[in-house]
């Protein structure tokens, strides 16, 4: 649970910002790559990183300017990621703007479920870090080259003139 509204600024801007470096590799075709028939693709899950932050946070009264839950995909890779970005920096905008630190202490019902709201943002940073790991294997099967996140991806070896570590 996040305690203070300086500690998920500061969080949710590193692990956005991750996220943003993933939207940004994505091609329009590789949209289309999927795990398996009848999983969600690419395009999908890329799509439903940027409609849960408004969705989810308008469960707390926090209005979040950004596409609804049923907001088709778009087939551009671009206009994902300028979306992506937009809704990203707008709940941070928004958060700092209306909350306080005892607002993440107030309960709101989510998903038949109470939630404080510093959990709900914690849930909300994790929900977007277990999509971003799945968009990566996509991506890799896609034949896209996966930026590194929390340190050098296999291709950033290479541009470091040193071998990727044996697994």
């Amino acid at each position: 649970m996040f305690d203070t509204i300086n500690s998920f600024l500061y969080d949710w801007k590193e692990e956005s910002g991750r996220t943003a470096k993933i939207f940004d590799a994505l091609s329009d075709a590789s949209l289309a790559q999927r795990v398996a028939e009848g999983h969600w693709s690419l395009g999908q899950i890329a799509w439903h990183l940027v409609t849960a932050i408004p969705e989810m946070m308008g469960h707390t009264g926090l209005t979040v300017d950004g596409p609804g839950p049923d907001a088709p995909v778009p087939a551009a890779a671009a206009e994902i990621a300028a979306a992506y970005k937009a809704v990203a920096a707008a709940l941070a905008d928004r958060v700092e703007a209306e909350w306080t630190d005892d607002t993440l202490k107030v309960v709101d019902e989510m998903y038949g479920l109470s939630w404080p709201r510093g959990v709900t943002l914690r849930v909300l940073l994790r929900h977007e870090i277990h999509h971003r790991a799945q968009m990566t294997v996509l991506m890799r099967q896609a034949g896209l080259t996966v930026p590194g996140i929390y340190g050098p991806a296999k291709e950033d070896w290479a541009k470091m003139g040193k071998e990727p570590p044996e697994h």
